[in-house]
């Protein structure tokens, strides 16, 4: 059985404006394997991304972590210095930026980029880590590897640039990497090969992946957990199979009826979910996705459920859920 990588319990984080705390991650647990890929999806403003930045320490001001522990590969690192968190960050836990325009330096060379985070983080001289740089933009399949180190960010496709944020990403060889909607500027045929690209890298150095995206299709075949974040809160976890074709919570069933099918009528629209997400200076004492709930009842506004387990892997937060538990179990009707 593979070991534990990553341990998230009871993570919350608040950003503290002069309007009020914004509670951007609320009471956040879940665990990884090494070898894992865990997709997180959601809606903007979810929660996915501050869940991942904090485990590298990328909280932006006036963000801060308030509860719960972060324990990776044995440490906790929620409780590490700066300095600290500078070992680990980029040698061990990677992430991919969601635009890489705004991520690459545009004044420095794109082999600049590239050698400091070898030289940063390994025992390797320049020369070492300048042939190190070539076979990285060869493993991600950059052309003309020696030609692209001396180009700047500005004189490369958005697929390119992609492609040497992952190449960053992996110059050290993390355990784990955060791909942050690393797909969303992308045609669809770069996607394909994006994605391809980071399957095949993870088999080859035994990487775990977090894929965070509010595509439910992109981590259709990619993904082996998925985590379903609303307003801060997972509101449902389980595996790829489960999510697919066992959802059980509303806010899962909408994403789902939102994406196109292959096997849908020719003539069927597309449902989407009504209402607007909640706001988060404001939120709802009951299911955060309540308001916008065609099967909301009452008690869903008043109280957030506790976890119900469908299996050992599927977890999911819904009254109605429980109503329905209870329904089967005593053959009458609840109210």
């Amino acid at each position: 059985m593979s070991n534990v990588l990553l341990d998230v319990k009871n993570l919350r984080l608040s950003f503290f404006t002069p309007a009020g705390e914004v509670k951007a991650v609320n009471d956040v647990s879940f665990t990884m394997n090494e070898g894992d890929v865990l997709g997180i999806v959601g809606e903007s403003g979810s929660g996915k991304s501050v869940t991942a930045y904090s485990l590298m320490g990328l909280v932006p001001f006036p963000g801060r972590i308030i509860g719960g522990t972060i324990d990776f590969n044995g440490r906790r690192i929620n409780e590490m210095t700066e300095a600290e968190m500078r070992d680990i960050r980029g040698n061990e836990i990677s992430i991919i930026f969601q635009d890489p325009m705004t991520s690459l330096n545009p004044v420095y060379t794109i082999g600049n980029q590239i050698m400091e985070a070898i030289l940063l983080h390994t025992d390797l001289n320049k020369e070492q880590a300048y042939n190190r740089a070539i076979e990285l933009l060869t493993l991600v399949g950059i052309n003309e590897p020696k030609k692209r180190l001396r180009q700047y960010p500005h004189e490369l496709s958005g697929g390119m640039r992609q492609r040497v944020m992952i190449a960053i990403a992996l110059a050290c060889e993390p355990k784990l990497l955060i791909a942050d909607e690393p797909t969303t500027a992308l045609d669809v045929t770069i996607q394909a090969q994006i994605l391809e690209l980071m399957l095949e890298l993870k088999r080859k150095i035994n990487m775990s992946i977090i894929m965070i995206t509010h595509d439910l299709g992109i981590v259709a075949n990619m993904c082996q957990k998925i985590m379903v974040m609303y307003a801060g809160k997972i509101l449902e976890y389980g595996t790829a199979e489960d999510i697919f074709y066992n959802p059980k919570h509303e806010y899962t069933k909408g994403l789902l009826n939102s994406i196109p099918r292959l096997d849908s009528q020719k003539h069927e629209k597309l449902v989407p979910i009504e209402g607007t997400p909640v706001d988060m200076l404001n939120p709802p004492s009951g299911c955060p996705f309540a308001p916008r709930c065609r099967k909301c009842m009452k008690i869903c506004l008043k109280k957030m459920p506790e976890y119900t387990t469908i299996s050992q892997d599927h977890y999911c937060a819904c009254w109605l859920l429980q109503k329905e538990m209870i329904e089967a179990s005593t053959g009458g009707n609840v109210k």
